[in-house]
C-alpha cells in the first residue's frame, strides 16, 4: 500500500477574512510580527487594514513592502535586516506570490542563517521557522498554502526553487474581496497561473487521490469563472470562485508538485521581469502537447472539466480538446500568445533550457524530457 502525505495550513476563507490577521497571529503566540508586502497592496488599502488588525490585537509590527515582481535575493536580505533590527518574532505576508514568497524566504534566513542561496532545492531547511500568517490578495500563486518559495538569484539571473514542508504557513487567509482591486491584466495573468498549477498538479507523477480532487475542482472553477472575473472587477461571484480555485490549485501543487511549464517559466523569470502567469499561459499548451502521450486519459478528464463536449470521441480526440480550450481561453482574456510578443528571442534558449531541466519542478513532469526537448518547446513558444 502506498502512503501519501497531504500538508496544508489552517485556512480562513471568506469576505472580511483579512480583518482576522492580527487575531490569527496572536493565537500563534506572536507579539512583534514583520509585515511583508508590496507597494501595489499598500496603494489600494489592504496593507493598512492588516496593520490596523495587528494594532487591534495588541501586536507591535514592523513593515517591509519594497518587494518587486519576481522577488530578488537582495530583497530577502533587506527584509532580514528589518526583522532582526526590530526583534520580530513572526512574519505576516500580504500580497501575491512575490510578497508571500519573500516573506517565507525571510523566515528561512532569520532562523537558519546564511543566505537564501543556501536553501535552493528540496528539504534544505534544518531549523523551525517563526510563526507564519499569509494573506493572499491575488487569485494566482497559491503560495499562501504551499511548501514553495521562488526567489531570483540576482547574480546568476536564475529563479531558485526552494521546497520544504517547513514553508507551509501556519495560517492562510483568503479574502475574495481583495480581488476587486486587481487590474484586468493581472486578473488574467494570475488566473492562468491557477489553471497551470491545477493542470500540472493533476498530471504530475506525484499526484494522489487527495491532490486530484483539489486540482480537478480548480480546473472546473477557472474554466467557468476566469472570463467573467477578467471582464468585471465587481463580479463578486466570479471573484469568490477564482479565490477558491487558487486555494485548491495551491493545495494540489503544494503536494503533487508541478512540471515542465513551471520549470521553463522559472528559467525565463530569472532573467526577464515578466508576469509569471503570462509566461505560463504561453508555455502551457505546448507542454500539454508534449505531455499528452504520457497521460491521455487525464487530458480527456481535463477537457470534460472545462466543459468541452467529448461525447462519442476517442480518448485521444477528447484529450486534444483540453489543449484547444486552454489556447482559446488565453485568447479570450487577452494575454500574450507567444514569447516573442513579450520581447524574448532565441539567443538564450540553450542556456535557459539547461536551467529549466535542472529545476526541481521538472522532477514530477509526467513525460521524460531532455534538454533537446526543452529547447524545442521554447522554440515552439517563440
Amino acid at each position: 500500500m502506498n502512503i501519501n502525505k497531504f500538508v496544508m495550513p489552517e485556512v480562513i476563507f471568506g469576505n472580511d477574512a483579512i480583518h482576522l490577521v492580527g487575531e490569527s497571529c496572536f493565537r500563534l503566540g506572536a507579539k512583534r510580527p514583520l509585515i511583508v508586502s508590496d507597494f501595489g497592496v499598500s496603494d489600494v488599502g489592504w496593507l493598512e487594514i492588516v496593520i490596523q488588525s495587528c494594532q487591534k490585537a495588541g501586536l507591535h509590527s514592523a513593515i517591509y513592502y519594497d518587494i518587486t515582481t519576481n522577488p530578488k535575493d537582495y530583497e530577502v536580505e533587506a527584509g532580514q535586516k528589518i526583522y532582526l533590527e526590530h526583534e520580530c518574532d513572526s512574519i505576516i505576508g500580504v500580497g501575491g506570490g512575490s510578497a508571500i514568497d519573500t516573506a517565507k524566504a525571510i523566515a528561512i534566513v532569520v532562523t537558519n542563517g546564511g543566505t537564501i542561496q543556501d536553501y535552493e532545492g528540496v528539504d534544505e531547511i534544518d531549523e523551525p521557522l517563526p510563526p507564519l500568517v499569509m494573506v493572499a490578495t491575488t487569485a494566482g500563486s497559491g503560495s499562501e498554502v504551499s511548501q514553495f518559495s521562488v526567489i531570483v538569484d540576482s547574480t546568476r539571473k536564475k529563479k531558485m526553487t526552494i521546497v520544504s514542508k517547513s514553508l507551509v504557513p501556519d495560517i492562510a487567509i483568503i479574502d475574495p474581496q481583495t480581488l476587486t482591486t486587481k487590474s484586468p491584466q493581472l486578473t488574467a495573468s494570475t488566473g492562468l497561473d491557477v489553471l497551470t498549477h491545477a493542470i500540472e498538479a493533476y498530471v504530475s507523477i506525484a499526484s494522489t487521490a487527495l491532490t486530484d480532487v483539489q486540482a480537478k475542482n480548480a480546473i472546473s472553477l477557472v474554466a467557468n469563472y476566469l472570463r467573467p472575473s477578467v471582464a468585471s472587477s465587481l463580479n463578486t461571484e466570479a471573484k469568490h470562485h477564482m479565490a477558491m480555485a487558487s486555494l485548491q490549485a495551491g493545495l494540489a501543487f503544494s503536494n503533487a508538485i508541478l512540471g515542465a511549464v513551471h520549470a521553463m517559466s522559472h528559467a525565463i523569470g530569472g532573467r526577464f521581469p515578466l508576469l509569471h502567469g503570462e509566461v505560463n499561459s504561453v508555455l502551457l499548451p505546448h507542454v500539454m502537447e508534449f505531455n499528452f502521450l504520457a497521460v491521455p486519459k487525464k487530458f480527456m478528464t481535463i477537457a470534460e472539466l472545462c466543459g468541452e463536449n467529448i461525447r462519442n470521441m476517442t480518448e485521444v480526440e477528447a484529450g486534444r480538446k483540453a489543449i484547444h480550450f486552454v489556447k482559446q481561453l488565453s485568447l479570450d482574456i487577452g494575454v500574450p500568445q507567444r514569447l516573442s510578443d513579450m520581447g524574448l528571442d532565441d539567443e538564450m534558449i540553450a542556456e535557459m533550457s539547461q536551467i529549466a531541466l535542472d529545476d526541481a519542478c521538472m522532477i514530477t513532469n509526467p513525460r521524460d524530457i531532455t534538454v533537446t526537448d526543452v529547447q524545442h518547446l521554447f522554440k515552439q513558444a517563440l
